[in-house]
């Protein structure tokens, strides 16, 4: 019986590995061709000679890259976004999950509250509604239009509340007969312990504003102020397109691939920069926010 147990387990073990690999892979492959694709040459890359290694290696791409006016603007609006919008998720998530973790006693009107979260976070309003409301308060085609209806991740502020509510009750009961109120109890004794569950949803934070194009799409009409990746989604539809164009216009578009493969890459190093920061904090944030004991 426990020979059949063991290699039954052995079974259920490889499976579980070859799918992780594949998993692995289906992300893998498509970045390694985007950037063998930035490192080769344009004849390389229109005669679709580049698969996961460059060909006829060069660093032109990246070189015209620098001279692209137009790509680091877009770049500093994705910087501008970040900061204003990571700023402001962390100042609402903060003021929105603490007192939410409070004890019924403490806060007699949690539970109201807590169940508009929940409804929140369950159903959203349509698109319509929503660009109906962002147009009618003035904040289109400005940089607050792609901050503020995003200003408060429900999600997130779930996991920060959890994480407060796990904090050691004897360090806050201390603190009280100390004579400590709401405010110096939130910024002294409760943010700091919470500095995993803070790096974790703020890096959630950063790479959803950082990723996010949809909204660019929506509520921005100047070139100037389009973020990175509506600029860089703006290029892969024309990539999309080409089979509508004449042979003399596909060959151009096919010459802009390793151009276009160059600012995806570009785009991705900011976040690869900042995770590895964060790492230590992120399983440590995420499995002590996600239940409450």
């Amino acid at each position: 019986m426990r020979k059949y147990k063991t290699m039954e387990n052995r079974i259920f073990d490889t499976i579980v590995w070859l799918l992780l690999i594949l998993v692995t892979l289906a992300c893998l492959l498509p970045l390694m061709h985007i950037v063998a694709l930035s490192f080769s040459s344009k004849n390389a890359a229109v005669s679709g000679k580049v698969s996961f290694w460059p060909v006829e290696f060069t660093w032109a791409s990246y070189k015209y890259l620098l001279e692209d006016s137009r790509y680091f603007k877009a770049f500093f609006v994705s910087v501008e976004r970040v900061i204003l919008g990571g700023g402001l998720n962390l100042i609402m998530m903060v003021t929105m999950a603490y007192p939410l973790s409070l004890e019924k006693e403490e806060f007699p009107a949690r539970n109201r509250y807590m169940w508009f979260v929940i409804f929140c976070m369950l159903f959203g309003g349509s698109i319509v509604p929503w660009y109906f409301v962002i147009k009618s308060t003035g904040l289109m085609d400005t940089i607050w239009a792609l901050v503020v209806p995003s200003a408060v991740p429900v999600y997130n502020v779930i996991l920060l509340m959890n994480f407060f509510r796990n904090e050691p009750k004897a360090i806050k009961e201390s603190a009280k007969i100390d004579g400590v109120n709401a405010w110096q109890m939130l910024i002294k004794i409760c943010v700091p312990l919470a500095k995993p569950a803070l790096a974790s949803v703020m890096l959630f934070s950063i790479v959803g504003h950082w990723n996010n194009f949809f909204d660019g799409l929506l509520l921005i009409n100047s070139p100037d102020k389009v973020p990175l990746q509506t600029y860089i989604q703006s290029l892969v539809v024309k990539l999309s397109d080409a089979s509508n164009l004449s042979s003399s216009e596909l060959v151009q578009v096919m010459s802009q691939r390793t151009f276009n493969s160059a600012k995806i890459v570009a785009s991705t190093i900011p976040i690869l920069i900042i995770y590895p920061f964060m790492q230590k904090y992120f399983v440590t944030g995420i499995t002590l926010g996600s239940v409450k004991e």
